[in-house]
């Protein structure tokens, strides 16, 4: 009986569509969450049905109805937590893309936007986001683009003594898979750049932010609280209920 019981947990167990799990690089803790677009309901969150801005991931499953596999903040915002940049959701453009330098990290060009299209998500440099203009379902402008095509932001040294909490997002060049990731203690911008180059293996990564850098992964028993956000990304739980937790 003990060992049907033991079978039984492990089959009721939530299957998690989303790999949450912590790492270190250079001897700093991190958490990744890696996400399949075509297999996981990948969306970005600002707005609820009323036009109120969310500001939270308890509130992104109160107005979809839903459970989050995971979730994080996904792009700078003002003061009434309006998006800085492009935000695009359900293909509905909120925000115009910014594409001059200004001040902080949003405008420490090049900045960039991540992309979510069907079945596809990825990071691209907001010129060429411009040149090209994809068709992206979902999208947010963010600064600085800490990797392109393999190679570290110019501004981003080594040694670099501003260190905060940050949080951000890598794709491969295919678009098939994204990784985003928090850092669990104070980091400078060269260290959380060369986790996805270096340690994560992903040629493009955009940052997200610092400080109010926050973290939803029920997968780890994780979900920080704190300051109230604009732009969100998750992914939602299947429709049928089958996976996730509350």
């Amino acid at each position: 009986m003990l060992r049907l019981a033991a079978l039984f947990g492990i089959l009721a167990a939530p299957v998690w569509a989303v790999d949450c799990s912590d790492i270190t690089h250079l001897g700093q803790s991190y958490t990744i969450c890696e996400v399949i677009p075509a297999n996981d309901d990948l969306q970005l969150f600002l707005r609820d049905a009323n036009g109120g801005i969310l500001g939270t991931f308890s509130a992104i499953q109160t107005d979809t109805g839903r459970n989050l596999l995971f979730a994080m903040n996904a792009g700078m915002y003002h003061a009434d937590r309006a998006p800085v940049g492009l935000y695009i959701e359900e293909g509905i453009e909120e925000m115009r893309v910014i594409p001059t330098a200004g001040p902080g990290n949003f405008g420490l060009l090049p900045n960039g936007i991540f992309c979510v299209r069907d079945g596809f998500a990825y990071v691209v440099e907001t010129g060429d986001y411009l040149n090209d203009t994809p068709p992206c379902i979902f999208a947010s402008q963010s600064g600085p683009l800490l990797v392109e095509g393999g190679n570290l932001h110019p501004r981003v040294i080594p040694n670099g003594t501003s260190r905060l909490y940050r949080n951000g997002v890598g794709s491969d060049t295919t678009g098939e898979r994204v990784t985003f990731a928090i850092s669990n203690e104070p980091v400078n911008f060269h260290d959380f750049a060369t986790l996805f180059r270096d340690t994560l293996g992903l040629p493009n990564a955009l940052y997200f932010d610092g400080k109010v850098s926050r973290l939803y992964a029920p997968e780890l028993g994780r979900d920080d609280f704190g300051w109230q956000m604009g732009p969100m990304v998750g992914v939602l739980a299947p429709v049928d209920g089958t996976s996730g937790s509350d």
